[in-house]
């Protein structure tokens, strides 16, 4: 009988705050924070340090690379970029507090490093690290067109759009043309190039080498005229982009040169006079503040003033040039409204009107925010609407250690009124449910209620069934931790060789004991709770008994503490101690790669166990005290008989060292976690992999396994908590084999295809978007089985409509159908094939229809001709008929095969074209009548609360309508 076992999958993913793999964002007036946590989209609400939502997809594993919000406000839309390649649009109900993904986008080969959205959120652009820029259709759920000119990673884009006044032209010159609002596209990569792509022409216009390093971070300004670049060596330059020449299009002058678009002003001295790595540059929304990120614990913010402020600010420097030269010094440092007034004097009189003002002194040093911790991403939200144009602008920022910050930064004032330097302050803190560092031990308590994980400077407790942080405990370097009887109180083993006890119900530290000279690296309490066995890099093996000792001066209280009874000299540095489940035994392991079993109550040599290569890290005695599982740095993990110390088998289980092996309870199914970011499940007695778990982005380096034998908590350097738990759905070894077999099958079939494509060396600077990966040739394979299925039942339904009324009754009816169409109720096999084309997602359809061989495209020629005649999904129709002539156009041309399925899918299409043009034009001119008619019942209403007659509102009008004369200027 084959043997069946239980799969086991991820239920819970908690300890995570943010992830440092994008950058985050941060909403005003709801004050939400969307930050990346490894694979999914967390949203925070900052001020009261609570999750709201989690965006999770089933099945993914790739990190979240790339986050940007739709710049229409009330959308909801965010574009998150993976490490897969993969661009999802998912959609944010404020309300409901659940996120859902609108659409998928598969076009990168590598992570996406970079997303854009356009002005109008119809268009979204994405760079990565393939180097490729593509442009989306996000309403047509579709690739507009794939770029290539950068030459290493794309770290930036930004969406140039034309004046408001240009692109009204544009538009009243080619109200018909597509590519009026085509735009431009500003790119940055690490090659150096600051690119300027048109998208009317699909072209790079201007390529500018903008620094000497890396470019790290471009942001425009919100009019869209100036553009600040951040490199890898740690310069700031300022751009002048030309709007005008944008919306005229490329030009040359008197001496048949193309005009530049793009036109450097100056470097601005780095931010914090350091030379680190600009990595983010932000312009506010709404206020004249730039900020600028470097690899530090600091963000400067800049000044923007205006042209007007720049030269008061350059009179009142003449003027005191002025006083200084006539040995006026007294008033050197009066800054009252009489100076104000002159300079405003001064201004309005054009003095200095025709000196150049310089970009040094339009932006100029602020203040500087600074984090707890290292900063990786920060936000500037655009204001709510109807709060206090004078408020402070407010900053989040997301840290490296885990944790998210809001900065209130104070707007620039005069310093006649405020003499003191600015300061920011911090508003918001988020950092309770997570850990600033690795998280190296986890333990569980007897009942499976509580989880302690402990790590470099903090102890956390967390309730398993909602994952909420219950209780936060400093700490040493935490090496090892384990819940004492009761579960009242946690001891840890620390780095130092300090044992400390912490009371959970007090959230105190109880006991603290030097116990050993070097690290603890182990520790476990013997079966009967009485005692405890601890092992260090000290050599020695120690163990404790607990006692209740009596604190404090006037009332007296009893705490637990610990007694340190006797000592086990050891030959080399302890690893791991284990005492057998019966209380018999005690096993050591050594970093001379041996374990040693001795007798607890005697402490006589046992057996020793040897045959690693490399240290044992660690080890596990099964329930019945039989098995002794070791694993260890050499990728090992071995199974050893307790009774005469033999080695059952030697199992090769991972790619990198394995941290720590844990049997599960009752059974010898054991669990291994490895540097190689996976979780292992094994059969102790069939020496059998049963699961291989993905999900950690890190080395994981703590596990403990539930009492009840019903799930797994693991923790990892990604400094997140992952829950596996039991399903009641069955395993069966072989299938799961296949199963890996197929999907590495598809994997590299779908690789193979993108290499092949990829090392085209004479690509065009401009392509069309098309990525294979397993689920297109699916859907592919979709397509041509529905296309046989309803080819053969046409074929046999014309083979018996040519019978003879005789032939007819001798065959005894129709012929009978395929029992998919009854499954569907009988329907035709035209709408069949319409029906598998429909539910084939839109991105995915082009790269699925190039799956089909020629013959196939004939026939499906036909489905659309029918489709076309019945006026079934027009716009379905019309896109893929687009794309097959525009793939297959010289095999059409070349033979005659299809030419009458053309002309008659021709006619049929042009008449469905015209109803259709006729039906919205009818729509169209409706909803304007409905438009003017709203509009004219509202000034009506208007005019009546004023209490006139119907001469007095003609009048007014009269007279308002002289008064709004257009000037030109």
């Amino acid at each position: 009988m084959v043997r069946s076992y239980e799969r086991h999958g991820p239920t819970a993913a908690f300890g995570l705050i943010s992830s440092s793999s994008a950058p985050s964002h941060y909403v005003l007036p709801s004050k939400h924070a969307f930050v990346p946590a490894l694979e999914d989209v967390l949203v925070w609400d900052v001020k009261r340090g609570i999750q709201l939502s989690m965006w999770h997809e089933t099945g993914l594993r790739a990190e979240v690379t790339a986050l940007a919000p739709s710049p229409v406000e009330g959308s909801g839309r965010w574009a998150v970029g993976y490490a897969d390649g993969s661009v999802r649009v998912w959609e944010w109900d404020d309300e409901e507090r659940e996120g859902s993904v609108v659409v998928t986008f598969n076009g990168h080969k590598r992570a996406v490093s970079a997303l854009a959205w356009d002005r109008d959120g119809v268009r979204l652009a994405s760079g990565g690290k393939d180097t490729e820029l593509i442009v989306w259709d996000v309403v047509g759920e579709t690739g507009i067109c794939r770029l290539r000119g950068h030459r290493d990673v794309i770290t930036s884009l930004h969406f140039l759009s034309p004046p408001a006044s240009a692109s009204a032209s544009a538009a009243a010159a080619a109200s018909t043309s597509t590519t009026a609002s085509a735009g431009h596209l500003l790119t940055s990569a690490k090659d150096t190039f600051l690119k300027l792509w048109d998208l009317s022409t699909q072209h790079c216009i201007e390529t500018v080498v903008a620094h000497r390093s890396e470019i790290w971070a471009i942001d425009v300004s919100p009019d869209g005229d100036l553009a600040v670049t951040g490199s890898g060596d740690g310069e700031v330059r300022v751009w002048k982009i030309d709007a005008e020449g944008l919306a005229e299009g490329l030009k040359t002058d008197e001496e048949g040169k193309i005009k530049k678009l793009i036109h450097p002003l100056s470097v601005l001295p780095s931010p914090s006079h350091t030379r680190h790595k600009i990595f983010q540059i932000l312009f506010h929304p709404t206020f004249p503040l730039l900020a600028i990120q470097s690899t530090d614990k600091a963000v400067e913010v800049l000044r923007i003033r205006t042209e007007e402020e720049v030269r008061k600010k350059l009179a009142r420097r003449r003027r005191r040039a002025k006083e200084k030269g006539k040995g006026k010094g007294k008033g050197k440092g009066k800054k009252g409204e009489e100076d104000e007034d002159e300079e405003d004097a001064a201004v309005e009189d054009g003095e200095g009107a025709g000196e150049e003002v310089k970009i040094e002194d339009r932006i100029t040093p602020h203040l500087v925010v600074r984090g707890s911790g290292k900063v990786r991403s920060f936000s500037m939200p655009a204001q709510a609407t109807g709060s206090d144009p004078k408020s402070a602008v407010q900053i989040l920022l997301a840290l490296h250690s885990n944790a998210l910050e809001v900065h209130a930064v104070p707007q620039p004032t005069k310093k006649s009124a405020d003499p003191s330097p600015p300061e920011s302050s911090k508003i918001h803190s988020l950092d309770l449910p997570g850990h600033r560092t690795d998280i190296r031990a986890l333990a569980l308590s007897s009942d499976d209620v509580l989880l302690a994980s402990a790590s470099n400077g903090s102890l956390k407790i967390w309730n398993m069934k909602t994952t909420s942080c219950l209780r936060t405990l400093e700490c040493g370097y935490a090496i090892c931790a384990t819940f004492l009887p009761g579960n009242r109180h946690v001891l840890v083993g620390t780095k130092s060789g300090a044992l400390q006890l912490f009371d959970l119900a007090s959230a105190s530290l109880v006991y603290e004991t030097a116990a050993h000279d070097g690290p603890v690296y182990g520790m476990h309490v013997r079966p009967d709770g009485q005692a405890l066995v601890t092992g260090s890099g000290d050599k020695d093996v120690k163990f404790w008994e607990f006692e209740t000792v009596e604190v404090g001066d006037d009332v007296k209280t009893k705490q637990l503490g610990l007694v340190h009874v006797r000592t086990l000299k050891m030959t080399d540095d302890v690893l791991a101690v284990k005492y057998s489940p019966d209380g018999r035994l005690l096993a050591v392991s050594l970093m001379d790669a041996t374990v040693k079993v001795f007798f607890q109550d005697s402490l006589k040599f046992f057996l020793s166990l040897y045959g690693h290569k490399l240290p044992v890290l660690s080890l596990d005695i099964s329930h019945d005290s039989k098995l002794i599982i070791t694993c260890s740095a050499d990728k090992n993990v071995k199974i050893w008989g307790l009774d005469f110390g033999d080695c059952h088998k030697s199992i090769f289980a991972h790619d990198e060292s394995i941290m720590q092996v844990a049997f599960e309870r009752g059974s010898h199914y054991f669990w291994t976690v490895s540097k190689d970011k996976r979780v292992g499940y094994w059969d102790g007695d069939k020496f059998e992999n049963i699961q291989k778990l993905d999900g950690h982005h890190g080395e994981v380096w703590a596990l403990v396994t539930s009492n009840d034998g019903k799930f797994v908590v693991t923790g990892s350097h990604d400094k997140s908590i992952r829950v596996w738990e039991k399903t009641d759905e069955p395993l069966f070894l072989e299938e799961e084999r296949e199963k890996e077999l197929e999907h590495l099958y598809e994997s590299d079939l779908a690789a193979t295809l993108e290499r092949a494509e990829g090392h085209d060396t004479g690509a065009p600077e401009a392509s069309g978007v098309t990525k294979q990966t397993s689920q297109t040739l699916m859907a592919g394979e979709r397509i041509i089985e529905a296309l046989d299925l309803a080819d053969a039942d046409r074929s046999a339904a014309r083979d018996y409509a040519v019978l003879s009324e005789q032939d007819k009754a001798k065959v005894g009816g129709p012929p009978p159908r395929n029992p998919i169409f009854g499954a569907y109720n009988d329907i035709s096999a035209e709408a069949y094939v319409l029906r598998v084309v429909e539910k084939i997602p839109g991105p995915e359809l082009h790269d699925a229809l190039l799956v089909l061989p020629f013959g196939q495209v004939v026939s499906l020629m036909e489905y659309l001709d029918y489709w076309a005649h019945k006026e079934w999904n027009i716009p379905l129709l019309s896109r893929i008929l687009f794309f097959l002539l525009k793939t297959h156009h010289h095999q059409i041309v070349a033979n005659r095969v299809m030419r009458t399925t053309m002309v008659s899918l021709r006619g049929h299409l042009r008449e469905a074209l015209r109803r259709q043009k006729d039906i919205i034009g009818f729509n169209l001119a409706a909803l304007r009548f409905i438009r003017r008619q709203h509009e004219a019942d509202r000034t009506a209403e208007y005019w009546e609360e004023e209490g006139m007659d119907e001469e007095k509102v003609r009048q007014r009008i009269e007279e308002a309508s002289k008064k709004r004369k257009r000037v030109a200027i």
